[in-house]
C-alpha cells in the first residue's frame, strides 16, 4: 500500500487504446470555440479540457490516479488514453520542459501563475511529443484554454511562448547546469535532491539508468487467475491479442499495446487480474504455508491478497479507507473468489491475534513505481521519509502481535529508500529479539532479487516495479 498509488496495478487498470488526437466534431465532446487555421471556427476538445483540470487538482495536493479518474472517466476509452499520454508525459518531462519554456518566458516560468505554467507545459508536450496533434491545434487550444481560465493576457502570452517553442523546435536543446546532478536532474526530469541522493547510494551511471527507467511507460502485466499461464495465453492470441513474457514471473504475460482490456472475454471471466511482476515476488517471497490463515492489513487494492489465496486457507483482507476496501470487493467479485473476506481497520489498531502469517504492506514514498505515478516524484519532501518512517515503525510494532508464535510477519514497501525499507526491518528486530530475520525458502524468488535475505526489486535492474520485503518469524517460545 502506498499513498502515491498502488504498486500492484489492482484488479485492472484503465484500458491502453488508441492515442490519436482526440475527435474535435463530436458534440458530447466540445466546449468552448477557437479560431483554427484560416479563422476557421472549432473547439477545445473535453480531453485538452480534463487534462488542464486533473494537472490543477495535482498542483493543488491530489493524487493522479483519482483526478484522472474525476476528469477523464467521462470521456471515450480513446480519449482517455489521449488525456493519458499527454499528462504522463507532461509530468515525466517536466523539468526539461521547464528549461525550455523558462528561456522564452521575460523573467522565467517562475513568474508565472501556477496553471498558466501547467498550460504550456501541456502545450509543449503536444507540439513536440505527439506527432498526431497538428501545431495549430497544440498551439489554438492552449491558448483558448488560458484565456477561458485566466484571460486575454496569459493567452497571448501563450500563443507567444509556444509559437517560438514551434519556429525554434529543431534548436530546442536547453543550455545544462554545470553542476552534474543539476544537469542529470534536469535532463531526466527529476527532483535535484532525489538525484543527489540516488547518485550517492547507486553511482551516477545506475542512478541515470533509474531515472530512465522512471520515464519509461510502465506495461500492464497479467496474471492468470483459475486457469495456467498457457490457457490464458492461448484464450488472448485466440482472441488476437499479442502477449509477451514478463520479467522475473514466469507465469505472468505482458500484453500487448491497443488492447482494451475490459472488453476481453478472460477478463470478463474472472480469469486475469492486474499485477506488476514486483508485486508478485513480494508474496513468493513471503512462502506463505499451504492451509495457512493469513492476514494483508495494507491490503487494498487487493493484487496481494489475491496472490495469497492461491495457497491459503483464508486470507482476511483489511483496509482503513472504506473506499479502497470497496475498490478491492468489487474486484474479488468479478474473479469469484471465496476464501477472501475483508474487513475495514487500521493497521495501527488491529482486531486480530494468532495469524499463521501477516502481510504488511505498509504506506509509503512509492519512490519504486515513479513510471506509473510520475506526479509522486513532484510532491515528495524529504521530510516526507521521516514521517512516513515514523508511520511504518509504529504499524509493523502493532501488526506483530497479531501473529502467532512460530508464525511469519512479511513487511513490504514499494520503496528505494533504506529509511522505509531496511531502517524500520533493523529497528524492530533489535526492540523485539522474539522475531528472527528468515530467508524464503530456495527457490521462491529468482536470486538477483535477493539481498542477505531480503527481498530488493530494483527498476533499472530487474525491468518492474521498485520493491522490498523482509520475513520475519516469531520464534516458537515466544
Amino acid at each position: 500500500m502506498t499513498p502515491v498509488g498502488e504498486s500492484d496495478g489492482g484488479f485492472g487498470p484503465d484500458v491502453k487504446v488508441d492515442a490519436r488526437e482526440p475527435e474535435s466534431d463530436s458534440v458530447d465532446r466540445v466546449r468552448k470555440p477557437y479560431r483554427g487555421p484560416r479563422g476557421k471556427t472549432a473547439s477545445i476538445t473535453e480531453s485538452r479540457i480534463a487534462a488542464a483540470a486533473i494537472l490543477a487538482e495535482i498542483r493543488s495536493g491530489q493524487l493522479l490516479d483519482p483526478a484522472f479518474d474525476r476528469h477523464a472517466g467521462p470521456l471515450d476509452a480513446r480519449d482517455r488514453r489521449w488525456v493519458q499520454e499527454l499528462v504522463w508525459g507532461t509530468l515525466r518531462k517536466r523539468s526539461w520542459f521547464d528549461a525550455i519554456l523558462g528561456a522564452r518566458v521575460r523573467g522565467g516560468l517562475a513568474r508565472l501563475d501556477g496553471d498558466v505554467a501547467d498550460l504550456l507545459r501541456l502545450g509543449a508536450y503536444q507540439l513536440l511529443n505527439m506527432g498526431s496533434v497538428p501545431p495549430y491545434a497544440a498551439i489554438a487550444q492552449t491558448v483558448e484554454l488560458a484565456k477561458q481560465r485566466h484571460g486575454i493576457g496569459a493567452s497571448k502570452l501563450v500563443n507567444a511562448v509556444l509559437r517560438r517553442v514551434d519556429r525554434e523546435r529543431d534548436a530546442l536543446q536547453p543550455i545544462p547546469p554545470n553542476d552534474p546532478i543539476d544537469a542529470l536532474a534536469q535532463r531526466a526530469s527529476h527532483p535535484r535532491w532525489m538525484v543527489a541522493r540516488w547518485v550517492a547510494r547507486f553511482g551516477l551511471a545506475d542512478t541515470e539508468k533509474l531515472l530512465e527507467a522512471n520515464n519509461h511507460e510502465a506495461p500492464i502485466v497479467l496474471r492468470p487467475f483459475g486457469v495456467v499461464r498457457e490457457q490464458l495465453e492461448a484464450m488472448l492470441e485466440g482472441a488476437g491479442v499479442t502477449v509477451s513474457d514478463a520479467p522475473l514471473v514466469n507465469d505472468s504475460l505482458v500484453l500487448g499495446h491497443g488492447v482494451q482490456l475490459t472488453e476481453l472475454g478472460a477478463f470478463k471471466q474472472g480469469l486475469l487480474f492486474v499485477q506488476d511482476p514486483a508485486a508478485t515476488l513480494v508474496t513468493r517471497y513471503a512462502a506463505i504455508a499451504p492451509g495457512s490463515i493469513v492476514a494483508d492489513l495494507c491490503a487494498a487494492p487487493g493484487g496481494k491478497s489475491l496472490e495469497l489465496s492461491r495457497v491459503a486457507k483464508l486470507v482476511i483482507a483489511a483496509d482503513r479507507v472504506p473506499g479502497r476496501l470497496e475498490r478491492l470487493l468489487l474486484g474479488l467479485g468479478r474473479l469469484d473468489v471465496e476464501n477472501i473476506v475483508a474487513y475495514v481497520g487500521d493497521a495501527r489498531e488491529p482486531a486480530l491475534r494468532d495469524m499463521d502469517a501477516l502481510l504488511l504492506d505498509v504506506p509509503c514514498t512509492g519512490t519504486g513505481t515513479f513510471r506509473r505515478h510520475p506526479d509522486a516524484r513532484w510532491r515528495l519532501k524529504t521530510s516526507d521519509l521521516a514521517v512516513m518512517s515514523s508511520i511504518q515503525r509504529d504499524i509493523l510494532r502493532s501488526a506483530a502481535q497479531c501473529v502467532r508464535p512460530g508464525g511469519l510477519l512479511i513487511y513490504s514497501t514499494c520503496s528505494l529508500e533504506p529509511e522505509e525499507n531496511d531502517a524500520p526491518v533493523d529497528a524492530f528486530l533489535a526492540e523485539h529479539p522474539e522475531f528472527v530475520l528468515e530467508p524464503p525458502p530456495e527457490g521462491s524468488v529468482p536470486d538477483t532479487v535477493l539481498d542477505n535475505g531480503r527481498l530488493r526489486v530494483l527498476p533499472h535492474l530487474h525491468g518492474a516495479d521498485g520493491a522490498f520485503a523482509a520475513r520475519l518469524r516469531r520464534r516458537e517460545n515466544s
